[in-house]
């Protein structure tokens, strides 16, 4: 089976990325299950977040299919930064960089209010610096969670997006959510391939990206 670019995939990302060729794409951003259990307010979850049986596995199909000497940077949550920076290096990639992302409102709040996101910057081989490197500290807006529990604002994939990829590559998001990170590869003209497992927020990712120039739009 032959996956197009442009498209998001309604699977297991353990079932899809076998399906892509090695060194297929340019650019991995990716926000995984934090592995705590989450519940919103509202009671939505998110697929996977129990257990971290995936987290190795995805991480070795990323690096397989992601083009040598280039980036790819993952969300995590900090309660497991242990595992996933395990799971980077067990696959093969290299730490070069650490970015947060400040919030002016706390998430949750148990010993201490939580006030800020974080991400890790992979690179697989030796990828060159970026022609304008972006600041570690990324500025966060309120997404509102609209489309998903745990929604990125698009004005902070942006910037990401455009500092470690080019015009005409593919962006690939194995756990695409609502699809903000394939929003953030259209508007900056890339091609990109998303993979969903949960059957609603696949269609609400569908959805975000059949609705044209999303530049001026909610996130």
């Amino acid at each position: 089976m032959t996956i197009l670019t442009n498209t998001v995939i309604h699977a297991d990302c353990l079932k899809a990325l076998p399906m892509l060729n090695n060194a297929s794409v340019n650019f991995i951003l990716t926000d995984p299950p934090y592995i705590t259990r989450y519940k919103s307010r509202d009671g939505r979850t998110v697929p996977n977040d129990d257990n971290d049986r995936w987290l190795k596995p995805a991480f070795a199909q990323m690096y397989r299919v992601l083009a040598n000497d280039s980036f790819a940077v993952s969300f995590y949550g900090w309660p497991q930064a242990d595992k996933f920076m395990d799971a980077y290096r067990k696959a093969g990639f290299r730490i070069v960089g650490h970015l947060m992302f400040p919030k002016r409102y706390a998430s949750s709040t148990r010993f201490v209010e939580y006030r800020h996101e974080s991400a890790h910057l992979l690179a697989k081989g030796e990828p060159r610096q970026p022609n304008k490197p972006i600041a570690d500290v990324i500025e966060w807006s309120y997404t509102g969670n609209r489309h998903h529990p745990c929604q990125k604002p698009l004005a902070a994939l942006l910037p990401l997006v455009e500092a470690f990829s080019q015009s005409g590559d593919t962006v690939l998001d194995p756990f695409a959510g609502s699809g903000s990170t394939l929003l953030a590869a259209k508007t900056l003209g890339r091609r990109y391939i998303g993979i969903e497992l949960n059957k609603q927020y696949h269609a609400v990712a569908q959805k975000r990206l059949s609705q044209g120039d999303i530049r001026t739009k909610a996130a």
